[in-house]
């Protein structure tokens, strides 16, 4: 799974975001922009390579060894991918023709294959493992980060795209594609990936014990709150557990707490600005 996220990612930036002439994130960006500058493929390889060295050697020493590990297989899928794969055009990426369908495709495709990466332990380099560090220091979605991390490399892209044709048009033209890929990419990812996205559960029940065995044996890291109610219309006892989980984590325990009370009712919403000292199981 994790050569096959390398192996997407590098079919995505082959085939349909670099030759759409979009800005990427990170370092990925500035390697991009010089190797539009100088109109030579094999540079973005190179500057890919020195980049992600130093990243990853970050994420061996901040993020974890067996996340680290993980995301040096994808990188180097996506270096021998980016290197000897066929050369193939899928759509003219001229902005008047099909430049817009190179732009959001490869922007589905990458967020799909950061997701995947990151579901297996992994990541597919650059922002990511900063997204990692950062989305366990402050409980963010991981692919907010890449938000954050495209500001500098667009600003840099831009300017050596000024610099290369001279015309305000083409840098706000890119910019607009730019902008396009990089909410693509990011909203897939967290889509997709539910880790650092929380959920309140609260279930409706008689039998509160049996919930909360559930609960805890699902993750012995999660408590849950008991409150006791009275049904409006029947006017019957009930009580009210509210666990906080990730929504990585609610599919499992739903299913715990439909098995251990059939007749109990649940729902579950999205939760914002939780405390910090929230426990999320490290990526690696």
């Amino acid at each position: 799974m994790i050569v096959s996220a390398g192996l997407l990612y590098a079919i995505a930036l082959k085939y349909f975001v670099l030759p759409s002439k979009v800005i990427l994130t990170g370092s990925e960006g500035i390697a991009a922009a010089l190797s539009y500058y100088f109109e030579n493929y094999s540079l973005f390889i190179v500057l890919y390579l020195v980049f992600q060295a130093a990243l990853l050697a970050f994420a061996f020493a901040r993020v974890g060894r067996t996340f680290a590990l993980r995301s040096l297989i994808v990188v180097g899928t996506v270096v021998l991918a980016l290197a000897g794969l066929p050369e193939l055009q899928f759509a003219s990426p001229e902005p008047q023709n099909e430049r817009i369908i190179l732009v959001i495709f490869g922007g589905l495709l990458a967020g799909f294959a950061k997701a995947l990466a990151f579901k297996n332990r992994g990541s597919t380099g650059d922002e990511d493992i900063l997204g990692a560090y950062f989305a366990m220091k402050y409980l963010k979605p991981v692919g907010s980060i890449a938000i954050f991390a495209a500001v500098g490399s667009t600003a840099f892209g831009l300017g050596m795209e000024l610099l290369k044709h001279g015309h305000i048009e083409s840098v706000v033209n890119t910019l607009m594609y730019t902008c396009i890929y990089i909410f693509a990419s990011a909203e897939t990812l967290n889509n997709l990936y539910h880790k650092f996205k929380i959920t309140m559960l609260v279930i409706i029940t008689r039998n509160q014990e049996a919930i909360g065995e559930a609960i805890t044996a699902t993750s012995a890291h999660r408590t849950y709150t008991v409150q006791p109610g009275i049904g409006g219309h029947s006017g019957e006892s009930f009580w009210m557990v509210r666990t906080i989980i990730t929504q990585e984590e609610l599919p499992h325990l739903v299913d715990a707490v439909e098995e251990s009370d059939p007749s109990s009712f649940h729902y579950n919403y999205d939760i914002e600005g939780i405390s910090r000292r929230y426990y999320i199981t490290p990526i690696s």
